[in-house]
């Protein structure tokens, strides 16, 4: 099989210097507070952990698994939850990380969702943001990278559930796939 992830879009180092930059910025606007941190699984979940790591403010951690993506790469347009948090969050301070911020459905349905049940603050970190294929208004608080429209797997994120373990950021070309 010939590898569809051979160009590095974002290298390693560049991705935990970010995080570092991504982290100190979180750390000086939730000085003196507590954070409890969602993270969106799975493509998030590398992220999350070396965001976690870089924080000097206490914080905890939980998961949903929400999605409006299925089994393909394009948006059904419905944002569905699969796995719901534990924590409650009602006057908590919350921080969403996602692996990427795209047409921007899943994530604005999600923090619908979470406004909700009435936390003392919401926010959101986006490792990557594709500005270009946004079709619902919305703007994340903390990003990583913008990036081209280009289906990238890596650092968590996956094609059909492959390529999470590189350690950087990979476009991802299928020669089968009109995507790439």
């Amino acid at each position: 099989m010939v590898d569809s992830a051979t160009e590095i879009l974002l290298p390693k180092e560049d991705i935990l210097r970010r995080v570092a930059e991504l982290a100190a910025m979180i750390d000086r606007d939730y000085a003196g507070r507590e954070l409890l941190v969602i993270g969106v699984l799975k493509g998030a979940f590398i992220f999350l952990a070396d965001i976690i790591r870089a924080l000097h403010i206490p914080s905890s951690v939980d998961f949903v698994m929400i999605s409006s993506y299925g089994s393909g790469r394009e948006s059904s347009g419905s944002v569905v939850i699969k796995k719901d948090i534990d924590a409650l969050i009602a006057g908590r301070d919350i921080l969403i990380v996602e692996d990427i911020l795209d047409t921007g459905i899943t994530l604005s349905g999600l923090v619908d969702i979470m406004k909700k049940r009435n936390p003392a603050s919401l926010r959101v970190c986006v490792l990557l943001d594709k500005p270009s294929r946004r079709t619902i208004p919305f703007t994340a608080d903390y990003v990583g990278f913008s990036i081209p429209d280009a289906f990238v797997v890596g650092y968590g994120l996956d094609c059909n559930e492959k390529y999470r373990h590189l350690p950087d950021v990979r476009i991802f070309r299928d020669p089968e796939s009109s995507y790439a």
